[in-house]
């Protein structure tokens, strides 16, 4: 084998181990960011079902 390739071997086992990931941070991005679409949504909801409705009366009023 030659060293290029041992070189090679060792890079990849290092960066396999290394990324590896956290899993439990994940989960908690992932739950946050649901959190925060949930209150944006709530909070904003009204008024964007208002603007679509207002944009959909001028479309059909032509």
């Amino acid at each position: 084998m030659s060293t290029i390739s041992r070189r090679f071997q060792r890079f990849v086992g290092r960066m396999h181990t290394e990324e590896r990931g956290d899993v439990p941070g994940w989960v908690l991005v992932t739950l946050m960011t649901a959190g925060l679409v949930i209150v944006i949504w709530t909070v904003a909801g009204p008024a964007l079902s208002g603007v679509f409705e207002q944009a959909i009366a001028r479309v059909t009023s032509f």
